[in-house]
């Protein structure tokens, strides 16, 4: 509670400093500098004046409370039965003050002041206590719409500034009470464009059309003055407003360009792209944003390089320590994969599918880690408790497998470790599925494992040879094999045997 007491006295004197240079400072300076009436008649226009600027606070005030409101309710005590969709409410309540102080600046603020001023001093003039032309109220109301202008970019960016301790309160607060890090996953609130284009045209024109306004005044309204001045300073006018108009854009397209380079590179960061560099075209600040964001991927890219090497290790010493159980088997995982490689390039799979279809084939038997040493080292035929006992690995091994975290990584390569075992008529285990509807990993790690099982030596018989192997993989086609992978791993082996 205490930073967002601290957070709401800033905010006020934020208001109160803002206020009273560009209302009191720069509209008093320009009111009692450039009207020629009587001492009398200026003092009751003081009177107006700080009637409306009493009336204006009145207003902020209410309007002020209204927008704390969902901020303060972040850190009462109750807060914390608040769920985490409303404080995700809040938390973007607070990134929207800014835009808020300036609606309040442009709305009750600007209203509260300008037309309690207008009204009085049109009844002063009405009765004769004040003489001054009418037409200076229009003038005096362009004026004051020039301050409020300046008055609500001020108070932006100083509520902008206000914000930033709050914020890392709220992050801290989302850490400890919901065990997550708030955040507004890149919803942008106020375009950089829109924010440096109001910005620096409002600067440039600001001190054009004051100074016109003020120039009005002075030499008495448009029937006094010269009509060569007017001409000359329209004229002035329009190139100025047209100059501060072209700037604004130029120099936000100057501000953009680098940025949406930046969000270019990220997106493709994002997608798995690490193969990039964002470009180095300039020479301000933004070069060494450039060169940090280079030098961080080069960091991410050694990083994922490491990872992927421990991926991989952590993949092949599971395939090893399996295969260690049993001489007889020995480097089976590994020759599978690459017979599984094999059939998935003749297919054309994708890489990314050719990387998962090797990882499913290197753990294809992890199950049989769960399976006792003398049900799957025995020597002679299996009963058929024992063989239920074999049957029982593709389960295992899925089971064993989803509890390797990132779940999602696992889990393409789940499918072809539980399936590799179904058979094309559905005859096969555990699911008893048919056709098609065996996972495709499945399908082709069932042929790479028959051909190596059919062609390794075992205890109680020698390996076939590879013709024969080839033939029965052949006559299985559609029955025990998928005919297409069947076919494309029969088919490739027959004419390299034709080219020999």
């Amino acid at each position: 509670m205490e930073v967002y007491r601290k957070f709401v006295q800033r905010l006020i004197l934020n208001y109160l400093i803002g206020s009273i240079i560009v209302v009191l400072g720069v509209g008093g300076v320009v009111i009692y500098s450039s009207l020629d009436v009587p001492g009398i008649e200026l003092e009751r226009l003081s009177l107006v004046l700080l009637f409306s600027v009493i009336l204006m606070m009145a207003m902020d005030a209410m309007a002020f409370i209204k927008d704390m409101k969902p901020v303060k309710g972040l850190f009462e005590a109750e807060a914390e039965d608040r769920t985490w969709p409303e404080f995700q409410q809040a938390y973007l309540h607070i990134h929207r003050l800014p835009f808020l102080a300036v609606k309040r600046i442009l709305g009750p603020h600007f209203l509260s002041l300008s037309i309690p001023a207008v009204l009085l001093t049109s009844w002063l003039v009405n009765i004769k206590a004040v003489t001054i032309p009418l037409h200076y109220l229009l003038l005096a109301g362009i004026g004051a719409l020039l301050i409020a202008l300046m008055h609500a970019l001020i108070e932006f960016y100083l509520t902008s500034w206000a914000c930033r301790p709050l914020i890392e309160e709220v992050l801290r607060v989302s850490e400890s009470q919901y065990g997550r890090r708030i955040s507004l996953e890149g919803q942008v609130i106020m375009s950089i464009r829109r924010k440096f284009q109001l910005s620096t045209f409002l600067i440039g024109v600001f001190p054009l059309l004051l100074y016109g306004t003020v120039v009005q005044v002075k030499l008495g309204g448009w029937e006094t003055a010269s009509n060569a001045y007017w001409q000359w300073a329209g004229v002035i006018l329009v190139l100025g407003m047209a100059f501060s108009y072209g700037g604004a854009w130029i120099l936000t397209r100057e501000i953009e360009r680098p940025i949406h380079h930046l969000y270019d590179m990220m997106a493709k960061v994002k997608a798995g792209d690490l193969d990039i560099q964002a470009d180095d075209f300039y020479s301000d600040e933004f070069a060494k944003l450039v060169f940090g964001f280079n030098h961080m991927l080069e960091g991410i890219k050694v990083q994922n390089s490491r990872n992927e090497q421990l991926i991989e290790s952590y993949f092949s010493t599971l395939a090893a320590a399996l295969d260690a159980r049993d001489p007889y088997t020995a480097g089976h995982s590994q020759r599978v994969a690459e017979y599984a490689m094999h059939i998935g390039m003749l297919a054309k799979l994708p890489d990314k599918m050719m990387e998962e279809l090797r990882k499913s084939a290197l753990l294809h038997d992890i199950g049989k880690i769960g399976t006792r040493d003398a049900v799957l080292l025995k020597d002679g035929v299996l009963t058929d408790e024992e063989f239920h006992q074999i049957k029982q690995h593709p389960v295992q091994g899925e089971m064993i497998l989803q509890r390797v975290e990132p779940a999602d990584a696992m889990a393409p390569i789940l499918p072809g470790v539980r399936s590799h075992h179904e058979r094309f008529d559905g005859k096969g285990y555990p699911d008893s599925l048919k056709g098609e509807n065996i996972p495709l990993f499945g399908r082709i790690i069932a042929v790479a494992d028959a051909f190596d099982a059919m062609t390794s030596d075992r205890p109680y018989r020698k390996g076939m040879d590879t013709d024969t192997a080839i033939n029965i993989l052949d006559k299985g086609r559609g029955t025990q094999w998928d005919p297409y992978f069947a076919g494309l791993f029969v088919n490739d082996y027959r004419q390299k045997r034709k080219a020999y």
